[in-house]
């Protein structure tokens, strides 16, 4: 249900873009170009540098209409620092303006900004607009395995009809009353002890009784883990902070499908790991060959590893149809949901990992 507030007729709504930057002197101008170069330009652009030891400030300030604050004494990572400057914006922008936060490392598509801006003034019932995130190219091996992940998570969203499961950091649209209900409860619009910031946000606005939605059109290309080392630090953080936010939350209409979420994860570890044990027990025992059912499973595996990638492209396919290579990185990212789950229980202190700049990749 919504507030009661409409913005349909409203054609003078400001929208203000919000940029947490961290030493990203390499890849910050690639998102202010992508700003510029919306079919609806934002009126106000801030780049956030937060304890910036690099360019950052410098690369920035660079950009025409683009304003440029530095936080002061932040020790509580992006959420802290954009907690900072809301601080001071929520207080002079009007209710039906909005706020895009967008990472430094990430690039719009063309009409991602209108396309948000219009979703949210046509139904009062949605508190935010996410983006549909997709990989950008390099990385290799490691780098396809990401892309063709995020390929599938881009058509599970398409088949919910838009719904999003999270309000990606990467970028997205938020209603400034919507906002300062947040700021009013808590009084700070991101929780600074979550992990993962974005997670916990679209639960609190679903919580609201708001619906979080991530139309087609609204694309963000951001960077993909170079090396395994950075993936596993990456979704460690993330998975962790999943669990944690589940906790601090409880079990609620709103939750249950996240809690019913981690549990199919769950389960597929389980399942995986018996498949391949009895597949392995037949190899040892000389039964491996050719069985109607197992033969009939394993082809299920490949359609749907396959037919979820389809639009991703040709070589997306070709990396799905083996299976051993994807079934190696589901077993990575399995060992990562492991050690969450494991360091929740033992309460071990996480941490936070920046992966170091790198410049943007030449796109092909």
């Amino acid at each position: 249900m919504g507030n009661g507030l409409r913005y349909a007729g409203v054609p003078d709504v400001r929208i203000t873009v919000l940029i947490p930057a961290h030493n990203e002197e390499h890849r910050i101008g690639a998102a202010l170009d992508s700003l510029r170069a919306q079919s609806r330009r934002p009126d106000h652009v801030v780049v956030v540098a937060d304890n910036c030891t690099d360019a950052t400030v410098e690369v920035a300030r660079a950009h025409r209409r683009v304003e440029v604050v530095e936080t002061a004494g932040n020790t509580h990572k992006k959420a802290g620092a954009l907690n900072q400057v809301l601080a001071e914006l929520l207080a002079r922008l009007r209710p039906t303006d909005l706020v895009l936060v967008m990472d430094a490392d990430s690039t719009l598509t063309p009409r991602f900004v209108e396309v948000a801006a219009e979703t949210l003034q046509a139904d009062d019932g949605v508190g935010a607009v996410g983006g549909i995130f997709l990989g950008e190219p390099g990385a290799g091996l490691l780098g396809d395995l990401q892309r063709s992940e995020y390929a599938r998570y881009q058509r599970q969203i398409g088949r919910r009809g838009g719904d999003a499961l999270v309000l990606t950091g990467t970028a997205t649209l938020h209603r400034v009353d919507v906002l300062r209900r947040l700021q009013s409860r808590r009084g700070q619009v991101y929780d600074t002890a979550a992990l993962t910031e974005d997670n916990e946000i679209t639960l609190a606005i679903k919580t609201m009784g708001l619906r979080c939605v991530s139309p087609r059109d609204c694309v963000v290309v951001t960077e993909v883990m170079p090396s395994w080392r950075d993936l596993w630090r990456q979704r460690l953080r993330w998975q962790r902070g999943a669990l944690e936010n589940l906790r601090a939350y409880g079990l609620t209409r709103v939750t249950l499908p996240y809690a019913l979420q981690q549990a199919g994860m769950a389960f597929g570890v389980l399942a995986m790991w018996l498949y391949l044990a009895f597949t392995a027990y037949l190899v040892a025992t000389g039964r491996f060959g050719f069985h109607p059912l197992w033969t009939a499973i394993g082809l299920v595996f490949v359609a749907e590893r396959v037919v979820t990638v389809w639009h991703a492209g040709v070589r997306a396919r070709l990396l799905a149809a083996p299976l051993v290579i994807e079934w190696a990185y589901d077993l990575f990212l399995q060992a990562v949901l492991i050690r969450s789950a494991l360091d929740v229980l033992r309460r071990r202190q996480a941490t936070w990992h920046h992966v170091g700049a790198q410049p943007v990749p030449a796109r092909s």
